[in-house]
C-alpha cells in the first residue's frame, strides 16, 4: 500500500494491519482477495472506497477488486452504491457487517436442516447413518436458537455501547 493512509495515520502501519487481518480471514476460510478488500474497507475512515482506490491501495487489478467485491456482496459483508453524479460504484462496509453476515447464514442453516430431515427419513432414524444425520440436524437446530438469542443480546449491548 503506497498511498497515504490519511488522517495523519502511518500508511505502512495501516498496510501491515490490512495484510495481517486479511491473513487471519483467509485462515478462517475467506478468499484471499476478498479478505484483503474487506480489511482495506474496514480500515478506511469512511468505510467507503472506489474500485480505483482499492486497486491502488492494495496494488491489485480492477478485475481482482470486482471479483472480491462480488463475493463480499453475496455474503453481505459489503454493499455497492453509486457515487452521486457518477456512474462509478463505490463499496461500503457497515458497522453491523458481522451481524448481517451471521444472520444471513440462518437461511443457509434452514436449508441444511431441511436436507438433513430428508436424510434422516431416507436413511431411517434407527440406522447408524440416520442417527448421525439426526444428531447433525439437532446440532444445527440448537445453533439456530442460540444465534437468534445471541443476536438479541448483541442488539441490546450495541445500543448501550454505541447508541445505535
Amino acid at each position: 500500500m503506497t498511498q497515504a493512509a490519511g488522517g495523519g495515520r502511518d500508511a505502512e502501519a495501516v498496510s501491515k494491519f490490512v495484510e495481517s487481518f486479511a491473513a487471519q480471514l483467509v485462515e478462517a476460510g475467506m478468499q484471499r482477495m476478498a479478505a484483503r478488500v474487506f480489511a482495506a474497507l474496514l480500515s478506511s475512515d469512511k468505510g467507503v472506497l472506489t474500485s480505483a482506490e482499492l486497486s491502488e491501495q492494495l496494488q491489485i487489478s480492477p478485475a481482482a477488486v470486482s471479483g472480491a467485491v462480488r463475493y463480499l456482496a453475496q455474503t453481505h459483508m459489503v454493499s455497492r452504491e453509486r457515487e452521486p453524479g457518477s456512474r462509478r460504484e463505490r463499496y461500503r462496509v457497515h458497522g453491523d457487517q458481522w451481524y448481517e453476515a451471521l444472520t444471513n447464514r440462518e437461511a443457509v442453516i434452514k436449508r441444511w436442516e431441511g436436507a438433513l430431515r430428508e436424510g434422516v427419513t431416507s436413511l431411517g432414524p434407527d440406522t447408524p447413518a440416520g442417527r448421525r444425520m439426526a444428531e447433525t440436524l439437532a446440532f444445527f437446530e440448537f445453533i439456530e436458537g442460540e444465534v437468534a438469542e445471541m443476536m438479541e443480546r448483541w442488539r441490546a449491548h450495541r445500543e448501550k455501547m454505541f447508541g445505535m
